[in-house]
């Protein structure tokens, strides 16, 4: 299972580099400073989840049996797209209720199983 997160992290890293690329080359023309910099907000949290999941499939690999990394795992990819899914729908003019935010939340959620999962022994 290891592997669906790091297909996921190079997945997200994938979309994190051409997201960026359109807000440096096309989008700047096309979205007014707040809009861009919210779409900016969604590059950079791919980016760096992206890191995260990749780092959650080489700990779950190297913790067999664990749950809480690929809790993390399942957190990270499902808060990314939510997260990112919402500020771009926002970004786009769609009114998506709070899924920016339950994305946020559950981002932040897989940090803290991450924690969890360094604290406790095995």
């Amino acid at each position: 299972m290891h592997r669906i997160w790091l297909g996921a992290g190079a997945l997200a890293g994938a979309a994190a580099v051409a997201l960026s690329a359109w807000l440096a080359h096309g989008a700047p023309a096309r979205l007014d400073a707040a809009r861009l910099g919210m779409a900016q907000n969604a590059a950079t949290m791919l980016g760096w989840h992206a890191l995260a999941l990749l780092a959650t499939g080489l700990w779950a690999e190297r913790r067999p049996g664990g749950r809480l990394p690929h809790l993390a795992g399942g957190a990270f990819a499902l808060g990314l797209l939510l997260f990112c899914g919402g500020v771009l729908g926002a970004v786009a003019g769609a009114r998506l209720g709070p899924v920016a935010p339950a994305g946020g939340t559950l981002l932040i959620g897989g940090w803290l199983l991450l924690l969890v999962a360094a604290v406790l022994r095995r």
